[in-house]
């Protein structure tokens, strides 16, 4: 595949992203974890009074958390990759690969919204079906993924799925406003809604220097760029 001739027909118009009404709402991951029970105190022997402990006079200190150990994938496996630095219109990025290539999620994290059926139609105003077939991931780190134009979604991943770093999510395709060219539309942002917020799921923040570090198995992490990006602009794109 010649991925320098298609890079100028993907994405014609800005609008990524599957429509609210055809696809699950936004879900919201839950802690697992169970808080503590406190043990009784013993009870007092008959005819003893009890005096209780003195609290100390230094309050204990939180206990810190340990740090999230995050791996970063590069989201195409495939060995013929291209994408530019920039994007019509909006921080985001193509990722040019032949139909079929695995589209793989980006960090481990839980699947937020999936798109299963393309309602674009050619000619409409740009909106949240201009993605098609789509997957939109939130990672461990905080950050949202979205992938766009799919072929295809892997059997299982639906929302509220738990994936790791690397695993299948489906297909790279040309579904929804792409132009008849097979790539995948990527897209980096806070998660800033529950449902509606497609101009900010299709990109916020350019996604080449972490890509660029990626693909060379690094570890470069976007989650202070997109953390200032929401701070400065309230989640309105």
């Amino acid at each position: 595949m010649t991925v320098t001739a298609l890079s100028l027909a993907a994405c014609g118009t800005p609008g990524d992203g599957p429509s609210s009404a055809a696809t699950p709402q936004f879900v919201e991951p839950t802690a697992t974890t169970a808080a503590p029970v406190e043990s009784a105190a013993p009870p007092a022997a008959a005819g003893k009074v009890v005096t209780p402990a003195t609290p100390s006079k230094t309050p204990a200190k939180p206990r810190a958390t340990a740090p999230l150990s995050v791996k970063y994938v590069f989201p195409v496996k495939a060995s013929n990759v291209a994408y530019h630095p920039t994007h019509s219109k909006y921080p985001a990025t193509d990722i040019f690969a032949d139909c079929g290539e695995k589209v793989v999620a980006t960090t481990s994290g839980v699947v937020l919204e999936i798109s299963l059926k393309d309602e674009y139609v050619k000619g409409r105003p740009d909106g949240p079906l201009n993605g098609g077939l789509s997957v939109s991931l939130l990672g461990d780190d905080g950050v949202r993924y979205y992938g766009s134009h799919l072929s295809k979604v892997q059997t299982g991943i639906k929302k509220g799925v738990r994936v790791k770093a690397g695993q299948l999510l489906g297909k790279v395709g040309h579904t929804g406003n792409a132009n008849n060219v097979c790539h995948l539309h990527y897209g980096i942002s806070p998660p800033c809604a529950r449902v509606g917020d497609w101009k900010v799921r299709r990109g916020v923040i350019w996604p080449a220097p972490y890509l660029d570090s990626w693909r060379k198995s690094g570890n470069k992490s976007p989650v202070a760029k997109v953390k200032a990006w929401k701070n400065s602009h309230n989640c309105q794109a």
